[in-house]
């Protein structure tokens, strides 16, 4: 593939929050397979957040693989620790702008990365961090992809590619936040009440 001929940018950005490390994602997202992943999904560009923890793994790859390596799978990297001001702006350039199609965004299961990336209406795939403790993250993530949502992702060789392949299928049917009904699930607890335990409130 000449990587020189893709005619409009197409966005991965990676966030792991503000709050914790989260280096095992920030490692996922720069393997083999989830790079050629994003490559054959005709991806362009990879943007890590990757915290100050991460940032030494993210300097390291670019150091060790250079602009043109086969190792970058054709792919613009590029990485910053944290944003004050919020993450929509970036969350919003995965939603597609000024030409560019839409691409993903893939976080942390916090509640509040997780809400921004819904309103923009940008496909998500929400990764719980299994480091952290007493925490819903996970709980979070599963309710939300049962209901159609997100997609779950976890972190292992072959799940988080396939997560990104199975957000093509989650662009197609991509649902409205807020939902029009929260308390509708199979679960009797209703979306509202998993965000509660998270936020305290749903808005």
């Amino acid at each position: 593939m000449d990587f020189s001929e893709r005619p409009c940018k197409k966005l991965c950005f990676v966030t792991i929050g503000a709050t914790a490390s989260f280096d095992a994602l920030i490692a996922a997202a720069l393997s083999q397979e989830f790079l050629g992943t994003l490559r054959e999904a005709g991806y362009t560009d990879l943007l890590l957040q990757h915290g100050d923890e991460g940032r030494k793994r993210f300097e390291d790859f670019i150091v060790q693989h250079r602009r043109d390596s086969p190792e970058r799978q054709g792919l613009n990297l590029n990485g910053f620790d944290f944003n004050r001001k919020g993450l929509g702006r970036e969350m919003r350039s995965a939603k597609g702008e000024n030409g560019a199609v839409e691409g993903v965004v893939i976080s942390h299961a916090g509640s509040g990365s997780i809400l921004e990336a819904l309103r923009i209406g940008v496909p998500l795939i929400v990764v719980p961090n299994p480091d952290l403790l007493d925490n819903h993250q996970a709980e979070l993530a599963v309710e939300l992809a049962a209901q159609g949502y997100v997609v779950h992702g976890r972190l292992n060789v072959s799940d988080l590619p396939a997560a990104v392949r199975e957000t093509e299928t989650l662009r197609k049917r991509q649902k409205e936040w807020p939902p029009i009904n929260s308390a509708e699930d199979p679960s009797g607890r209703g979306l509202a009440g998993v965000m509660d335990d998270e936020m305290g409130f749903v808005d």
